[in-house]
């Protein structure tokens, strides 16, 4: 299985946790062409070089210097600039970058995203370089390059703070399916939509296949309904078809209480593993292909990574409609630090990095002839080296300069595009809470979070009992002032922004 297959495919199937990886979305080896003029503002070998300091998110892999030395001898050439990049593993990422940050510890680029190392909160606390003056000086060629929607929807205040990578845009949420086990029974697919339309095909896998989990979730899983959430993890949220902008908790919504509901009817009838509410994650299930649906999100082709990943078909069919979220827009960033000593350097970088097919292939898939082989000018296949350099390709800058996978069709990064002009907006979209005044009441309700959402997301417990008491924890760590105070900044930015 091609690394870059496996990669995209882990991180998809872990997007449905809301966390960074979620955040992270793919996106993979393939290629488009739009390179723009690569050595945008000044450089060249004459200067001396500046050596830029990168960190970025993921498994840290074996040959990351080597890589970056054949990177830093074609910057040092376009741009005078040298690259050394860190890596840092998933779970531990928000937590060392938040002490890099307060500790001063030297960098000059940074991941962030929705999730990874919070990319508003920290541009409100002043991590992150403005880059407005930054972009217009150096970095033409990328806004010529990035969906505008990409740029748009991760300003700040009104200002950008980072680069985010040029990728799927909405957010598609799919049910997936093991289709070894949809074509053994002759299941049909096609009218699978809501959440109640799944059971028939549940209890058919439930008699029929006793080793099979029918519906395969971790702890992180949230039943899909028509709302944007205000705050990625928290349970306020605004209908997606709103009029009023009104805040709503989200357990106070009858579409919620209906779907809580189902949950624990598919729970008690054995659908869902008994773990499920504890479990951290689903890898388990997907290796050994005892498992016949889930939820996910998705992007264009993702049954093909999906199916080459797991190494048996994947299916999968829409369960939302495609909704560009902030969510989904801040799902990968590369941002400068505000403390960074060559922000010229680092922002003619990014430039490179989003608009050079070289560079961006380089970073990403590692040395030709090493880590992975053209099959001809599109494709390429990944060698055994390539084992030694792993990388997310989502969270490395611009996606649809990569080369494709064996799988991919010459066409994936136009089927991207129609993708992405096909969504729809959020009617919250750029819209960002500032929690400042309730930190307090934050706190206190992420604390009721971890002690009942698992359980009732999964049907763990019943919502008759279970749910008001929920509500009534909630009230009384705070959530409705912390609602008050969104209303009212919402309120604010509805009528500066004339909805």
């Amino acid at each position: 299985m091609g690394k870059s297959k496996k990669r995209l495919s882990i991180a998809l199937a872990m997007l449905t946790a809301l966390t960074f990886v979620l955040s992270a979305c793919g996106g993979n080896n393939n290629s488009s062409a739009n390179s723009g003029n690569s050595a945008s503002g000044s450089g060249g070998s004459s200067e001396k070089p500046v050596n830029l300091i990168w960190y970025t998110i993921g498994t840290p892999q074996k040959d990351v210097d080597k890589v970056m030395a054949e990177v830093s001898k074609y910057t040092q050439e376009k741009i005078g600039a040298t690259i050394t990049m860190k890596m840092i593993d998933w779970g531990d990422y928000t937590q060392k970058m938040q002490v890099n940050v307060a500790s001063g510890e030297p960098m000059d680029i940074m991941f962030t995203s929705a999730g990874g190392f919070d990319y508003v909160q920290n541009a409100r606390k002043g991590a992150f370089m403005q880059l407005d003056d930054l972009l217009n000086q150096y970095g033409q060629d990328l806004k010529n390059t990035i969906d505008p929607a990409f740029l748009e929807g991760s300003k700040v205040d009104g200002h950008n703070y980072g680069i985010p990578a040029n990728k799927e845009l909405p957010q598609l949420e799919v049910w997936r399916f093991n289709k070894n086990l949809v074509d053994k029974y002759n299941l049909d697919i096609t009218n699978v939509r809501s959440l109640e339309s799944i059971e028939p095909l549940l209890k058919t896998i439930k008699e029929k296949e006793p080793n099979v989990t029918p519906f395969a979730m971790d702890k992180n899983y949230v039943p899909y309904v028509p709302y944007d959430y205000i705050i990625q993890n928290l349970p306020m949220a605004v209908k997606l078809d709103t009029t009023d902008y009104k805040v709503v908790d989200i357990l106070e919504t009858p579409e919620m209480k209906a779907a809580l509901t189902t949950m624990h009817k598919y729970y008690q009838a054995g659908y869902v593993a008994p773990e499920a509410a504890t479990t951290g994650s689903t890898s388990d299930l997907m290796t050994s292909g005892n498992w016949f649906m889930d939820r996910a999100q998705s992007q264009p082709l993702a049954d093909n990574v999906w199916s080459a990943s797991y190494g048996y078909p994947v299916v999968s069919t829409p369960a939302s409609d495609a909704i560009i979220t902030n969510t989904s827009v801040q799902g990968s960033i590369m941002a400068i630090s505000a403390n960074s000593e060559h922000p010229d350097k680092a922002m003619q970088f990014l430039n490179l990095l989003n608009t050079d097919p070289v560079l961006r292939n380089m970073v990403d898939s590692g040395i030709e002839g090493t880590h992975y082989k053209k099959t001809d000018d599109k494709h390429i296949e990944n060698l055994p080296e390539s084992k030694n350099y792993d990388m997310p390709s989502y969270s490395l800058g611009n996606n649809m300069l990569l080369y494709l996978n064996p799988n991919d069709p010459d066409d994936k990064w136009e089927q991207f595009k129609k993708f992405n002009a096909e969504g729809k907006d959020s009617p919250i979209l750029s819209f960002n809470f500032d929690s400042t005044k309730v930190a307090t009441e934050m706190a206190a309700v992420q604390n009721v979070k971890e002690q009942f959402w698992a359980s009732l997301m999964t049907g763990t417990v019943d919502p008759e009992e279970y749910l008001p008491k929920a509500i009534q924890k909630f009230k009384e760590a705070g959530l409705d002032k912390i609602m008050a105070e969104a209303q009212t900044q919402l309120d604010a930015w509805k009528a500066a922004n004339g909805k």
